[in-house]
């Protein structure tokens, strides 16, 4: 049933091992981040307290929300068209595109910055943030807004220049780190956090961009020029692949931000609090797949475009099988030390109620991390449309099981919304393969 797909890595050994080193740099970078992050959380909440840590995340929570709902996802953009003009050596074809993403990285922030300003002045009081905070808030999601950093990522990723974009990454944590520790110290409040919280999304940027500027993209960009008419020429259904590649990942995003939201807004800034720090914790899962997706992409696009139908059944169900037991051995170990990891990083037993939560959200995540390669297929198979239905009906169904449990159950039922929406979601993407595969004749 999965002949079609074995298109996809007909050019199997130098994709795998390309992916494979691109993974390897991405868990580089993610496992510094890891460790730090428990560092840096484990200092804001016994600095903050669980119902100012709850304040701090809602703020944070709503900021990164916003920042997903306008930013464009153009790496993707890059990286799926980008494949064409380096194989043509299409230079100045190239730079109009790179030009295009980062002029809609722009629009984007500019966007958000209005955005985030209507939606403070409106529901600012819901999310606890009074008149005290309101700058501070403004100035964060402002800063989160204006490092969007997508075009970047993207070209760093279309070049293979993996180790640069870690190194990139890695300063997220670092400066986070820092920050923490200068907020404990002279300023233990929500906005000395804010500060240091948004420092580290600049530095990154800043990162990014100068990368660019090494390897002389960032003057690529400034010299192009882009025509409109003369863009969707070049790039072949940009338009229709823009849009549905786009909301597929910004619904898959905000699925990590909305619930707390939610409990925020349905419980209180407590239960947030302790609902962040379950979640901050389980998330370790839904990164590891977006690594392995944002590895792997690259080289789906480069095989799809020159492949004939052949083997990719036996492969594609030996990732599947390895991706699987690995979230398994992941959702074991979470289960063996969630409760004093829980206790230990927030420094209160209050924490521990968080347990259940850590469970439902750490299974969630097993969940996407089983059936990883089902959208980079859909997508590489010019499938967008399709995956973007799927994730539309998995964050409703998300969303419709928070919003009835979460009166009744408080945190645990967005904890419960958050794995069936998982649950719902991989199911519609396996048949969605297993549909194109057959469709496919291969």
């Amino acid at each position: 049933m999965f002949r079609f797909l074995t298109s996809l890595f007909q050019r199997s050994a130098s994709g795998v091992r390309s992916a494979a080193r691109n993974l390897g740099w991405m868990l580089a970078s993610r496992g510094v981040l890891a460790v730090l992050s428990l560092i840096y959380l484990g200092i804001a909440t016994r600095a903050l307290g669980i119902k100012d840590f709850g304040r701090f995340a809602l703020i944070t929570g709503a900021a990164q929300a916003i920042a997903i709902f306008a930013a464009f996802q153009t790496w993707q953009i890059v990286v799926r068209y980008g494949v064409d003009h380096l194989e043509n050596r299409d230079e100045g074809a190239l730079g109009r595109l790179f030009r295009l993403s980062a002029l809609v990285d722009l629009g984007s922030a500019v966007v958000g910055i209005g955005m985030a300003a209507a939606i403070l002045s409106i529901w600012g009081e819901s999310f606890s943030i009074g008149p005290d905070l309101m700058r501070d808030t403004m100035i964060f999601a402002a800063a989160q807004l204006i490092s969007i950093r997508s075009t970047p990522i993207g070209i760093l990723r279309l070049r293979d220049q993996f180790a640069k974009a870690a190194a990139a990454d890695s300063i997220t944590p670092a400066v986070r780190f820092i920050g923490a520790v200068v907020a404990a110290f002279f300023l233990p409040t929500v906005e000395g956090f804010l500060w240091g919280w948004a420092a580290a999304e600049v530095c990154t940027a800043a990162a990014y961009w100068w990368f660019l500027h090494r390897s002389g993209d960032l003057r690529r960009i400034f010299d192009a020029r882009v025509n409109w008419a003369e863009a969707r020429r070049e790039n072949p259904n940009i338009v229709r692949f823009s849009l549905s590649a786009n909301a597929n990942a910004t619904l898959g995003m905000s699925t990590k931000q909305i619930p707390i939201l939610f409990v925020g807004g349905f419980v209180g800034t407590t239960a947030a609090g302790a609902f962040r720090l379950a979640l901050q914790l389980a998330q370790a899962l839904a990164k590891l797949s977006q690594l392995i997706a944002r590895a792997a992409f690259p080289e789906v696009v480069k095989a799809v475009r020159t492949a004939p139908p052949k083997r990719l059944s036996r492969l594609l169900s030996r990732v599947f099988a390895a991706t699987s037991a690995g979230a398994l051995v992941i959702l074991a170990l979470i289960a063996l030390v969630g409760k004093p990891l829980l206790v230990g990083v927030g420094g209160d037993e209050a924490f521990v109620r968080a347990y259940p939560l850590l469970l439902w959200l750490a299974a969630a995540g097993s969940i996407d991390l089983a059936v990883v390669a089902f959208e980079p297929v859909l997508l590489a198979g010019n499938r967008a449309v399709t995956a973007l239905v799927a994730r539309v009906i998995a964050v409703s169904v998300q969303i419709g099981v928070m919003i009835a449990l979460l009166p009744v159950l408080g945190a645990a039922g967005a904890s419960m919304g958050v794995f069936a929406g998982s649950l719902v979601g991989a199911v519609l993407l396996g048949a969605a393969v297993i549909h194109l595969a057959r469709r496919s004749g291969a």
